[in-house]
């Protein structure tokens, strides 16, 4: 028997996904991928993963949210909408929301704004907190120590940062979501020696598919896609690099993320 993982973070509604959605869900559970948290970008998107989590429902939940990228097209009808999606018991987590001054797509202080916006709905619904940080850490932890005593949970999702950064968000309290980022040479393995740092019940995992496909993957698929049945190959990693077993990976970061989403 497979041990059941869950992916927290599945772009599902992706046009990647198009032609073969049915076939990708079926492939995760077959691989032993139980439960995934897809993710909602805008207003538009969350609305498409909730019929999808819908179609879905013994396998899917999703987020709802406004991502930094779109923070600029953020109007207090989206909000209104949102805050009447946050009603269905397939919305696990406010977002994904959070900074990212990396790309800048949005101003920063409106980033900040919508950010903020989307902690108190949280704190108003109760519910956790799904956020993306790039280039931001500082002003992320600022903003979320502000809010922390009144917030449930709050996962920085696809962490990739330093340790500098991963210790001002466990000293918060704060969850970390990993990806297949750690599987790759190039960027990722720096954060192999900060895995051990991660207390079992504050690390989750995640595709973020169909981006981010683990470059330790053999084969690869041809179509460099990635999907939610892929996870098992960053737990490989985590338990590689932590020396627990796969078995252990899976469990831990099982009960810790449903613990989280309240599934």
């Amino acid at each position: 028997m497979k041990p059941a993982l869950v992916d927290i973070g599945v772009n599902l509604g992706d046009k990647a996904f198009d032609k073969d959605r049915d076939d990708v869900v079926e492939r995760a559970l077959e691989t032993g991928i139980t439960t995934m948290i897809l993710t909602g970008t805008t207003l538009e998107e969350s609305q498409h993963t909730l019929k999808l989590a819908e179609q879905y429902p013994d396998h899917c939940f999703t987020t709802a949210g406004i991502h930094p990228h779109y923070a600029k097209d953020a109007t207090e009808q989206h909000f209104t909408e949102l805050v009447d999606m946050y009603e269905s018991d397939k919305v696990v987590a406010v977002g994904e929301a959070g900074l990212d001054f990396n790309r800048d797509f949005s101003p920063r202080p409106v980033q900040e704004q919508v950010f903020e916006k989307q902690i108190e709905l949280a704190i108003d619904k109760g519910l956790p907190l799904f956020c993306h940080e790039r280039d931001a850490s500082k002003h992320f932890a600022d903003i979320v120590k502000a809010y922390r005593d009144d917030m449930s949970d709050l996962v920085v999702h696809c962490f990739t940062a330093n340790k500098e950064s991963l210790y001002r968000y466990l000293d918060l309290d704060l969850h970390i979501g990993i990806t297949g980022w750690v599987c790759d040479e190039r960027r990722g393995f720096h954060l192999h020696p900060l895995l051990k740092d991660i207390p079992a019940n504050r690390l989750m995992l995640e595709t973020d598919c169909p981006y981010l496909l683990p470059r330790t993957l053999k084969p690869k698929p041809k179509s460099r896609r990635n999907e939610p049945a892929f996870l098992v190959e960053v737990v490989n990693t985590i338990a590689e690099q932590t020396g627990k077993s796969f078995e252990q990976v899976a469990a831990e970061t099982t009960a810790t993320a449903k613990a989280f989403f309240r599934i």
